[in-house]
């Protein structure tokens, strides 16, 4: 009720002001969008050219700059040496049996040529006072198909770190192959030059030289 008096005293905007709805009954107000975003004609939920040039720009989720690849700057006596052309080929780093300790130093002699391929990716369980903590160990075979193999292992908690890891980790552990003829010394080489035996644990691996075309012989 409106007391009469008041209304004639104040008048009608008074007593509108004094008189407000309660805040469950009132009707939810429209967010007012920035000047900025009315005028490029995008607001919440649409993706405008705009927008996606700037996402572009910044390499959208996956990180400021897109793929561009940053510059190698060495840490090691040996990387120096590398990146400023004073070791001419990776012979010259086996032949001092020099420790390489950055996969940079095999990306420059032989990036173009290596090839890797997952062997295996397995879990593995640890058992923990909160239970289980399963992460994943992927196995990772690297090579230029000249001479140079690599194997590397890596365990993590998302496959696709645990292979990149394993991917340097093979980098680091190349090793030079001798190779040599089966038979006649006709041609390029083409087989081991003797037989070689390697164990891992219970695991005997034993190689033959065989004649060129053969391939690889042996169980599965």
């Amino acid at each position: 009720l409106v007391n009469s008096k008041d209304f004639q005293t104040h008048g009608l905007n008074s007593w509108r002001r004094s008189w407000r709805i309660p805040r469950r009954f009132r009707r939810p107000r429209r967010r007012r969008q920035g000047a900025a975003v009315s005028a490029r004609g995008g607001g919440r939920g649409r993706a405008d050219a705009a927008v996606a040039e700037d996402a572009a720009a910044r390499g959208g989720r996956g990180g400021r700059g897109g793929d561009k690849k940053e510059e190698w700057q060495p840490v090691t006596k040996l990387g120096r040496l590398v990146k400023d052309g004073k070791i001419k080929s990776l012979e010259e780093v086996y032949m001092f049996a020099l420790p390489i300790k950055e996969s940079e130093i095999i990306d420059q002699f032989l990036g173009g040529r290596l090839k890797d391929e997952v062997l295996k990716i397995m879990p593995v369980q640890k058992q923990t006072r909160a239970g289980q903590r399963t992460r994943f160990k992927a196995i990772v075979a690297i090579g230029d198909f000249d001479k140079h193999v690599g194997l590397g292992v890596k365990c993590s908690k998302e496959v696709a770190t645990a292979i990149r890891g394993a991917i340097i980790l093979a980098k680091l552990s190349v090793i030079p192959v001798r190779l040599g003829y089966w038979g006649n010394k006709i041609g390029k080489p083409h087989t081991v030059p003797c037989k070689l035996t390697g164990k891992c644990g219970s695991v005997v691996v034993r190689l033959i030289p065989a004649p060129r075309g053969t391939g690889i012989v042996g169980a599965p």
